[in-house]
């Protein structure tokens, strides 16, 4: 089973980002149904070990709070970006949500991710874009700014690949409480 755990973002918004699809020659865009935001990429594992971070997961206690798309930008740079994304505001709950889930999968037995955490929703996956246009696409949509959402749950999710890609599926919801 391979998985991770993300924000739901509301289908409204994901319709929204979807709609920015295009102008990107070399982008393969992400489905509005598969957008989210990851707290963090888990891998695979076995049911056993599904079972324990599901447990350490239900410890987590975060209020709920409101989280907000603010731009778009890439990781890498001309021909060799990788991923185009919408970023998210800066935001305090969200970093101590994903710091929290963090340590919940450390504690259920999994290595700690090295990679700092940058809040985003994957719009694209790039492959040797062409710069100029991916350059335009980042002009013209770079002050992309949402309105507040309410993030009240966080869902471990589990990724099948297909001949399509990845499908995801809930395994798990966590409420956000106090």
């Amino acid at each position: 089973m391979r998985l991770f755990v993300a924000l739901e973002l509301p289908y409204p918004v994901r319709e929204r980002l979807a709609q920015l699809a295009g102008g990107v020659p070399g982008a393969r865009w992400i489905d509005p149904e598969q957008m989210h935001l990851t707290l963090r990429f888990i891998g695979e594992v076995d049911g056993h070990t599904q079972d324990d971070i599901e447990a350490a997961l239900a410890s987590v206690t975060v209020p709920p709070f409101d989280v907000r798309i603010d731009g778009v930008g890439c990781f890498g740079s001309g021909r060799k970006a990788r991923i185009l994304w919408a970023g998210l505001a800066a935001n305090d709950p969200l970093a101590r949500l994903q710091s929290k889930v963090e340590t919940a999968i450390n504690r259920a037995g999994m290595e700690p991710e090295h990679r700092k955490f940058h809040p985003h929703v994957t719009l694209a996956r790039l492959k040797q874009p062409d710069g100029k246009r991916l350059a335009d696409f980042l002009s013209r949509n770079g002050e992309l700014i949402s309105e507040d959402l309410a993030m009240d749950h966080f869902t471990l999710f589990s990724s099948h690949l297909g001949n399509s890609g990845a499908v995801y599926r809930p395994e798990a919801t966590f409420p956000l409480n106090a």
